[in-house]
């Protein structure tokens, strides 16, 4: 039986065998060009993952590690191609360079080699390395979803040039095209309801507190806002991070080449620009009551013979649009270059290979720093209503997992859990309740970075239970080697784990695909049997908590625009809250922004979408960074 086309978008690995190995200093890979459109191939293969499935009992772990290999680089941001149905176009060019197979010797799904996680870690600038994903392959035997390496080396350098030169991305309102001139879409009068995103509140995918606060418009149809063009990197440089965007009750900031931009929300006008000396590294998701957020970034601009390492960690006011204070950290003698930073219980911790460091939040004093003589170090944390450490101890063939809940302010743990040797990364989903991911032997396969979820008790440390989620089964995706409270496709609510499933056939005659958010009893491990489907040629994400509710975004098929909905927490009952517009100029701007490799905010009716990176593949058309809807 063939296999269905594969869900756009999945990067390639970078060459390299063994495990991945924790470097002294992350590198990001160059971001891709537009990939592939799927081909409207008839899927045949039965609907769906097993959503009855008991979860699989807990084994004993300890596999060896052969140590000495350098780290996978995590996948970059790529633009996202249509939805399932569109056409499938020919690829032109040869002569691209070839892709390697993955770190771990084996492909992704689909034939697909695939990265740890959405963020990726970059090379030294002006080192050309791109990574684009092979096009779909049809007529796979049912229940084998690999190919031969060689032929997806092959297949990905016939499609690249095509991706670089190819895709038009729609202009801004000043492009004068009468086609873009129609970016509202029709609504019809539903019902529904936010969580605003605040530290430790529902936002966080932490514990249900309050009642839902979005709510259906009058009318759910949307109209672009505003569009934010790409910035565009310095001669002989790749690829710049621009990760981090943070959503308050006036505001919409996001990240550029060495600042942050506050955007007025509806009209997209500029209210203030934070200069920075370098590129923002890695930013928290969490916003504190009084609109305060963290990041790291570099202390000067990248080139090409001099990359910078991303040793200075700020506080920045996204009220007044300033910093608060920058401070940094030496292992040693030596500056730390951190990988993640988080803010939980009013202080800012930052994880590394050279171990953790924790600020106040108000006043930058130092609360912790890297122990050079420990055995151990912190990773990286997960914050918002508690503050989590993931701790690494041991040497690398027999390294163990600490999932520590920590005194914010001193760093004395409450409560820890040890994971069974053999579990290399972790990633935070949620601290209250407390939720890890986990790739379990590596046996995810699909590079998601998650095979099983670990519910643990946050005041005893114990084993809740465990919760299996297969990569061929669930979509939900974590980068738990570098961005430890970094996952798309699943949040936390009503002590509940809601995630995505993988896209399958829709069943009977049809020829869509479809996917649901499901829900898992963290208490019991089990399937509640909740479950709210995607709809035809649509696929459905968890955004977050709002109140009890799930917010949820729907990729749209080629032809039509994304929707926000609420799915209820009990009834699971779908609430529209957005419809975005279907013409053409919109939809290429959207279907870019994928849901695993962008950034997603919605609250209070707006839906605001950004890409992470900024690199110098051009198309002949412009390209966005953000595009923001709004339906009043």
């Amino acid at each position: 039986m063939s296999q269905p086309p594969p869900p756009p978008n999945q990067p390639p690995q970078q060459p390299g065998f063994g495990p991945p190995q924790e470097p002294s200093e992350p590198q990001t890979p160059p971001a891709p060009a537009t990939p592939p459109t799927p081909p409207a191939q008839p899927p045949q293969q039965p609907a769906g993952p097993d959503l009855n499935k008991a979860p699989q009992p807990q084994p004993g772990y300890g596999y060896p590690q052969a140590p000495g290999t350098p780290p996978p680089a995590a996948p970059p941001t790529p633009p996202q191609g249509p939805g399932y149905g569109y056409p499938q176009q020919q690829p032109a060019g040869y002569g691209y360079p070839a892709q390697q197979p993955g770190p771990y010797g084996q492909p992704g799904p689909y034939g697909q080699p695939q990265q740890p996680g959405p963020y990726g870690q970059q090379p030294p600038y002006g080192y050309a390395q791109p990574t684009v994903p092979m096009q779909a392959q049809a007529g796979q035997p049912g229940g084998g979803r690999k190919v031969n390496a060689q032929v997806a080396i092959i297949v990905s350098a016939v499609v690249a040039i095509a991706l670089i030169v190819g895709g038009g991305v729609w202009y801004a309102n000043s492009s004068g095209k009468d086609d873009d001139k129609q970016t509202t879409a029709e609504g019809g009068d539903t019902k529904g309801g936010e969580g605003d995103g605040k530290e430790g509140g529902s936002g966080d995918g932490g514990a249900t507190t309050g009642e839902a606060e979005e709510k259906a418009p009058a009318a759910t149809g949307s109209k672009v806002l505003f569009q934010v063009p790409s910035p565009k990197v310095p001669k002989g440089v790749t690829t710049i991070s621009i990760a981090g965007s943070w959503l308050t009750d006036s505001v919409y900031a996001k990240s550029g080449l060495s600042e942050i931009t506050g955007y007025d929300r509806k009209s997209g006008t500029k209210k203030w620009t934070l200069d920075l000396p370098g590129p923002v590294c890695a930013a928290t998701p969490h916003v504190t009551e009084d609109d305060k957020t963290a990041i790291v970034h570099k202390p000067a601009m990248p080139s090409k013979t001099d990359p910078q390492a991303c040793t200075e960690v700020a506080v920045v006011d996204l009220a007044a649009g300033s910093k608060v204070w920058t401070k940094t950290a030496k292992s040693g003698t030596m500056p730390v270059s951190f990988n993640n930073v988080t803010i939980g219980g009013g202080t800012v911790a930052a994880g590394s290979t050279s171990g953790g460091a924790a600020w106040d939040l108000a006043t930058g004093d130092e609360r912790w720093a890297p122990k050079t003589s420990d055995s151990c170090y912190d990773a990286g944390y997960g914050g918002g209503a508690k503050l989590v450490a993931v701790r690494k101890c041991g040497s690398y063939d027999q390294r163990q997992l600490h999932i520590q809940n920590v005194d914010p302010k001193t760093g004395d743990v409450l409560a820890e859990y040890k994971m069974d040797e053999g579990i290399e990364y972790a990633a935070v989903v949620s601290t209250d309740p407390l939720v890890v991911a986990a790739d379990v032997g590596d046996s995810a396969g699909d590079g998601s970075g998650i095979s099983d979820f670990f519910s643990i008790d946050n005041k005893t440390g114990k084993l809740r239970a465990r919760l299996s989620a297969p990569g061929d089964e669930f979509a939900a995706r974590c980068d738990a080697i570098y961005k430890v409270e970094n996952c798309t496709g699943v949040t936390v609510g009503n002590d509940r784990l809601y995630i995505a499933t993988e896209e399958h056939d829709s069943g009977g005659d049809s020829y869509s695909q479809t996917n649901e958010v499901v829900a898992f009893d963290l208490a019991t491990g089990k399937q509640t049997g909740q479950r709210a489907d995607a709809g035809e040629n649509y696929e459905i994400f968890p955004l977050r908590m709002d109140g009890p509710d799930v917010i949820a975004y729907k990729r749209p098929p080629y032809d039509k625009g994304g929707q926000v909905v609420s799915i209820d927490g009990e009834s699971f009952k779908e609430t529209i809250l957005m419809e975005n517009p279907s013409t053409e100029a919109v939809r290429d701007v959207e279907s870019r922004m994928s849901p695993d490799y962008s950034e997603i905010q919605f609250g209070q009716g707006g839906l605001y979408m950004s890409s992470v990176y900024a690199s110098d593949f051009t198309s002949r058309e412009k390209e966005y960074s953000v595009i923001a809807f709004g339906t009043e």
